[in-house]
């Protein structure tokens, strides 16, 4: 994994065996990054877990272990209990151009991934924060200090 900043901006390139998630909190580590939007994803990713907040509540996941040619991804950084937590989204295309898509728990870089972060800079509102909800896997995003 690589990563520049240009101001507001990082871009990360991931490489073969990096995931997502892990790779996009470990550089906000790294960068001093509370709060950030995930304004675009491309590469080739494999072994995805991704899925849809049920009306029960509950994450109904499906893991596409083969390889996705990963077409858009987005999101947000915020901080869940003093660290780094990423909510993403991302549609994918397997060989057979059959698109995929939904919530993202995991996914491993499988050729490559080139990200796009944009900072939200420190001011009244920010860091952006996560909360539970009694009886929900959702934890909503907050903007409460």
């Amino acid at each position: 994994m690589e990563h520049t900043r240009s101001g507001s901006d990082i871009f990360l390139r991931l490489d073969p065996g990096d995931e997502l998630h892990e790779s996009i909190q470990a550089v906000c580590v790294s960068e001093g990054v509370s709060g950030a939007a995930i304004t675009s994803g491309i590469g080739r990713v494999r072994a995805t877990d991704v899925g849809y907040l049920g009306d029960d509540s509950v994450y109904h996941r499906v893991v596409l272990e083969e390889a996705n040619e990963l077409l858009s991804m987005q999101g947000n950084v915020s901080v869940l209990d003093g660290k780094p937590f990423t909510h993403i989204h991302i549609v994918l295309s397997d060989d057979d151009h059959v698109v995929h898509g939904g919530h993202l728990f995991s996914s491993i870089v499988h050729v490559t991934a080139e990200l796009h972060l944009r900072i939200l800079e420190k001011n009244v509102r920010i860091p952006m924060t996560r909360c539970s909800v009694p009886g929900s896997e959702f934890k909503p995003l907050s903007f409460e200090e």
